[in-house]
C-alpha cells in the first residue's frame, strides 16, 4: 500500500478517536470497568464450574428492561450501568468475555463504549474466592489483551489518545475482606488481640501493595483517569446482619471496622499515586459515607427497610440466595438491599448519582465523577 495512503488512513483514524473525545463537549470516549459483583453485567455468565456466582436466572433482571437476568447482581442495572449513563453512555460497556477473543467486535466496543471486566467474587488477591472468579491481575491481563488489539487496529497514537481520555472505574476490595473476615471468626479462639491486629495489618498491607501496582501498570499502559470507588459498610449487608447475636440483625462493628481501616489506607494510597504519576487523575467515592448516611435516615432516601433482603428466604431474607424459588419484595424501591449483599437497582441509581454529581468533600474527593470524566489532560 503506497505510503500516502497509509498515512491518510492513520488521520482519519486519529482523526474518528479526536472526534470521540471531543463528543458532548468532552465526554469520555470509553469507560473500562475493574472490580466484584458490584459492577459485572455477565463476565461470570462465561466462567466453567459449580462455585461460580452467577445472577443468570431469576429474580435476578426482574426490573431490567424485558425482566432478563443479564448477569448483574441487581433486580435490575447497578453502579457501573447509572454511571455509564451519567457520563452519556447507554449502560455499562460489556462484558469481556462476551467479546473476546474476536478482534473485529472487541475494538469496535471499545471505541463506542468500553469493556467491562468486573467480575463476581472478585478480590484484589488472586486468593480471595481463587478459582470461581476474574481476580484483579487477570481482569488487568484482559486488559492488556484489548490494548493489544486496539493498537492492531487503530494504530498506537490513535489508541494512547483514546486511553488517556477514557475512565477507568474500579470497586474491589469487600470480597477479601469478608474472606479474611470469616477466616478469623473461626480462628479467633487460638488468637490474641495482638495477634488479630497484626494480621489486620498484614491484610491492609497486602491490598494496599496489589491495589497500587494494578493501578501503576494500567497508568503505564496509558490510563490516566481513575474513577475509584472505596468498599461500603459490609458490617450492615443482610448476610452480615444474620451472623450478628441477638434477634434484632444488627450491623457487624468489626466487619465494618475492617472496612473503615482500608478505605483509610485506599485514601493514603490514591494520594501518594496522584504525587509521583504524571497526568494521574482520580475520583475517590466515599462508598462507606454514603452507606452510613443513608442507614441513619432511610426515609430521606426513600427506604422503609434497609436491613432485609429484597430477594431470599428466611430471617432477614437472608438465610436463602436469591433463586427462581426466593420470596421477592414488591415494593423493590423502598429495600436498601436486592439479596444477601448486593443494593437494589435504586440504591444504585442513588450512589451513581452521588458520585458522579456531588459536591467534592462530600462523597468524593478531590473531585467528582463528573469533574474527573470532563478533565482535560
Amino acid at each position: 500500500m503506497p505510503v500516502m495512503v497509509l498515512l491518510l488512513l492513520c488521520l482519519l483514524v486519529l482523526s474518528s478517536v479526536r472526534a470521540l473525545v471531543a463528543a458532548a463537549g468532552g465526554r469520555p470516549p470509553a469507560m473500562f470497568v475493574f472490580g466484584d459483583s458490584t459492577l459485572d453485567v455477565g463476565n461470570n455468565n462465561y466462567l466453567a464450574g459449580p462455585d461460580v456466582p452467577r445472577a443468570n436466572k431469576p429474580y435476578y433482571g426482574i426490573d431490567f428492561p424485558g425482566s432478563v437476568p443479564t448477569g448483574r447482581f441487581s433486580n435490575g442495572y447497578n453502579i457501573a450501568d447509572y454511571l455509564a449513563k451519567s457520563m452519556g453512555f447507554a449502560s455499562s460497556p460489556p462484558p469481556y468475555l462476551s467479546l473476546a477473543p474476536s478482534t473485529a467486535p472487541m475494538v469496535l466496543t471499545t471505541r463506542g463504549s468500553g469493556v467491562s471486566y468486573a467480575s463476581g467474587g472478585a478480590g484484589i488477591l488472586d486468593s480471595t474466592n481463587a478459582g470461581n472468579n476474574i481476580p484483579l491481575s487477570k481482569q488487568v491481563q484482559y486488559f492488556k489483551s484489548t490494548k493489544s488489539q486496539m493498537i492492531t487496529k487503530l494504530g498506537s497514537r490513535a489508541t494512547s489518545l483514546l486511553l488517556s481520555n477514557s475512565v477507568f472505574l474500579f470497586s474491589i476490595g469487600s470480597n477479601d475482606l469478608f474472606v479474611f473476615a470469616a477466616a478469623q471468626a473461626s480462628a479467633l479462639q487460638n488468637k490474641s488481640a495482638a495477634d488479630q491486629q497484626r494480621d489486620v495489618a498484614t491484610l491492609y498491607a497486602s491490598l494496599i501493595s496489589n491495589y497500587s501496582a494494578t493501578i501503576t501498570e494500567l497508568h503505564a499502559m496509558g490510563a490516566r483517569k481513575f474513577a475509584i470507588i472505596n468498599v461500603g459498610l459490609l458490617g450492615c449487608v443482610p448476610a452480615a446482619r444474620l451472623s450478628s447475636d441477638g434477634a434484632t440483625g444488627a450491623c457487624l462493628d468489626g466487619l465494618n471496622k475492617l472496612a473503615s481501616g482500608l478505605d483509610d489506607a485506599l485514601a493514603s494510597m490514591f494520594g501518594s499515586l496522584a504525587s509521583r504519576l504524571p497526568g494521574f487523575a482520580y475520583s475517590l467515592a466515599d462508598y462507606y459515607g454514603l452507606s452510613a448516611a443513608t442507614f441513619d435516615d432511610p426515609g430521606e432516601s426513600g427506604y422503609t427497610d434497609v436491613a432485609d433482603s429484597c430477594c431470599g428466604g428466611g430471617r432477614l431474607g437472608a438465610e436463602a440466595d436469591c433463586l427462581p424459588n426466593a420470596t421477592v419484595c414488591s415494593n423493590r424501591d423502598q429495600h436498601a438491599f436486592w439479596d444477601r449483599v448486593h443494593p437494589c437497582q435504586r440504591g444504585a441509581m442513588l450512589a451513581a448519582q452521588n458520585f458522579y454529581d456531588s459536591r467534592p468533600g462530600r462523597y468524593t474527593a478531590p473531585i467528582n465523577f463528573k469533574q474527573l470524566a470532563y478533565t482535560s489532560l
